[in-house]
């Protein structure tokens, strides 16, 4: 792999889905959207978490931590997205493209660790109740929410690193909405190889591990549910997990259908799946942890009836 001074590199020109202007309207508007429902939903499951003191579990404050994350990763793509999508300058610069990559990496390794801590939670409550409160101590779960944040983030930098060593020559043309590692990886002229073998090999061990302890998670939890003898029981008990599981499935499907495949493959079907995981997950999760959720619908009502008491006085 060659290095090379980026400091000249020109701006990357984001063409997005689509250069039809008919096409870029619709786009436009459908991402608005979208964002604008992931704002708020992800906005009011934190201010419901953060002011409702029933909800002060660590169960709760993962959500919140996974929450958060989610808001943060639409705010670092969509809205330079639906700027592109309404003006005739596509451009973004070297840096702003290496940041957003940054981010984009950072945040995705971070709702991955999330929802491993959000794994082992619901299985301490389930298969070792009577120890929660112990096994589940705020000293732990501080440790493993700043263990997950500095882990995400540094695994993030070291990504962008990386490709600051690379040569970049030809065209400079993105038809994606955002700066992705395999997108950038196709415009480069150095040898890809050994920056998409440590990727590879990097992002294996960081999200085949959380992966592993979930699914070592389900298997006890699963295990705990069948021992059950009331029928009722059972069903609490996985209600309780079902919402988890949804989230895990989405997230996992649609990363497995863009990483989990050689780099000379990455097509435009690809990038629709990429979409998947950067806009439509994070916006469909508050919908999937407040659906059947009594306890955050009772946080939400009471958290909509304290405003409009407030606005009547």
């Amino acid at each position: 792999m060659h290095g090379g001074n980026q400091s000249g590199v020109s701006d990357f020109i984001l063409l997005g889905l689509s250069e039809r202007p008919e096409d870029q309207r619709v786009l436009f508007w459908m991402f608005l959207s979208m964002y604008l429902v992931t704002v708020v939903g992800n906005s009011l499951i934190i201010l419901a978490i953060s002011i409702d003191v029933h909800l002060h579990t660590p169960m709760y404050l993962f959500l919140a931590n996974l929450s958060f994350t989610d808001l943060f990763f639409v705010t670092n793509t969509i809205p330079n997205t639906l700027v592109n999508l309404q003006s005739q300058n596509k451009a973004i610069s070297y840096a702003g493209c290496l940041t957003q990559l940054y981010f984009l990496v950072s945040l995705v390794t971070l709702d991955n660790f999330i929802l491993a801590t959000m794994a082992y939670d619901r299985y301490v409550a389930i298969c070792r109740p009577l120890h929660y409160v112990t096994a589940m101590s705020p000293g732990l779960c501080l440790f493993l929410l700043s263990f997950c944040w500095v882990i995400s983030f540094l695994y993030g930098l070291f990504l962008t690193l990386l490709m600051t060593r690379v040569t970049f020559c030809g065209s400079r043309k993105i038809h994606y909405i955002f700066c992705e590692m395999y997108v950038l990886l196709r415009l480069v002229c150095s040898n890809t190889e050994f920056i998409h073998t440590v990727q590879i090999a990097t992002g294996c061990f960081i999200f085949f591990t959380p992966l592993g302890i979930m699914i070592m998670s389900y298997v006890w939890i699963v295990r705990t549910i069948l021992r059950i003898p009331s029928a009722s029981s059972k069903y609490k008990a996985f209600s309780t997990c079902a919402s988890h599981l949804a989230v895990v499935t989405l997230f996992y499907g649609t990363l497995c259908m863009v990483y989990l495949k050689p780099l000379n493959t990455y097509s435009m079907k690809d990038s629709v799946a990429t979409v998947m995981y950067a806009v439509v997950t994070p916006m469909m999760n508050p919908f999937i942890y407040s659906l059947r959720n009594k306890d955050m619908h009772g946080a939400l009502r009471r958290l909509f009836l304290g405003k409009a008491f407030q606005t009547l006085t």
